[in-house]
């Protein structure tokens, strides 16, 4: 018996940080969007806990307890009184350390399939309960599609949107540390009066008109700034997306990978060739979205 369960990557359309908090995270509105670019996550009965890992930059992942897919087992097994032992197989295609949420994706898929192959039954309130333990971006990666967190983005709220929107996506020859990002925000802003943060209506106005173009004259990202002082030559990167014709570029979350608005398949296909040429970027992949979440793709 193995469950193999899919899940998306994501790119924040609108990212808001707050101040720091005494427990040190960040109040956010996070607008999040997943996209078409997946992890396959495979559990199977085990004699012990243990996690192994393929595709593309799969040396970095960790392969120990500190996975977030093995903390996810072990918490849905720790709830229901049994033992976590199975293997966990992660097929990336998701960047490694880029901002797209692969770690959180795995930790969901990782509960959804443990959940199937256990038949432990637990609801979807509880599911996501512990999704918000194991990090602020994993509850998103069970649900997919659109939605905005708040909280430490962790609280979400489903968006409508009224249509499909395409994205290229250029990796970095290096990664960011997220806290690394956070703490550059907190000296950047370090005097200064930062507002709470606040979802933009424009935003949630695009997201559910469908309309490309008005998404793209909204999206912001607030670690941007942070990322690009960690790492300024992506800026490069950012340059030649709109230069090739890109409706708009951001930093995807805390970075490295950065992302670009278009409005069609063809024109997605033209941005990435033109990225690729610029020699700024290490790969280029293209997606849409809005993704389903966390989905049971296979049961036997």
């Amino acid at each position: 018996m193995s469950v193999t369960v899919r899940v998306p990557a994501k790119v924040n359309v609108q990212l808001a940080v707050g101040a720091a908090r005494p427990d040190g995270f960040h109040d956010l509105a996070n607008v999040f969007l997943a996209v078409g670019l997946y992890d396959e996550i495979t559990v199977t009965p085990a004699d012990e806990l243990r996690v192994t890992c393929e595709g593309p930059d799969a040396d970095q992942v960790p392969l120990d307890r500190t996975n977030l897919a093995a903390r996810a087992a072990e918490a849905l097994a720790g709830r229901y009184g049994r033992s976590p032992a199975v293997h966990i197989h992660i097929a990336k295609d998701i960047p490694v350390a880029g901002g797209m949420a692969g770690g959180s994706a795995d930790g969901a898929g990782a509960l959804v399939a443990c959940d199937a192959l256990w038949g432990t039954g637990a609801s979807r309130d509880e599911l996501l309960d512990i999704c918000a333990e194991l990090g602020s971006d994993v509850p998103f990666s069970l649900v997919g599609g659109a939605a905005l967190g708040i909280g430490r983005g962790e609280q979400l709220t489903p968006l409508e949107t009224g249509g499909t929107f395409h994205w290229v996506f250029a990796m970095a020859g290096r990664g960011l540390s997220t806290p690394a990002v956070f703490r550059e925000f907190d000296r950047l802003g370090e005097g200064t009066d930062i507002p709470e943060p606040v979802a933009s209506g424009e935003l949630l106005a695009a997201l559910a008109k469908g309309d490309p173009d008005a998404l793209a004259a909204a999206v912001s990202n607030d670690l941007q700034p942070a990322a690009l002082s960690l790492f300024p030559e992506l800026a490069g990167t950012l340059a030649a997306g709109r230069a090739a014709g890109a409706l708009t570029a951001l930093v995807s979350g805390s970075g490295p990978t950065t992302a670009f608005l278009v409005r069609a398949p063809e024109s997605a296909a033209a941005v990435a060739q033109a990225l690729l040429a610029s020699g700024t970027c290490r790969a280029v992949r293209t997606a849409s979205g809005p993704a389903p979440g966390a989905t049971v793709v296979a049961a036997g």
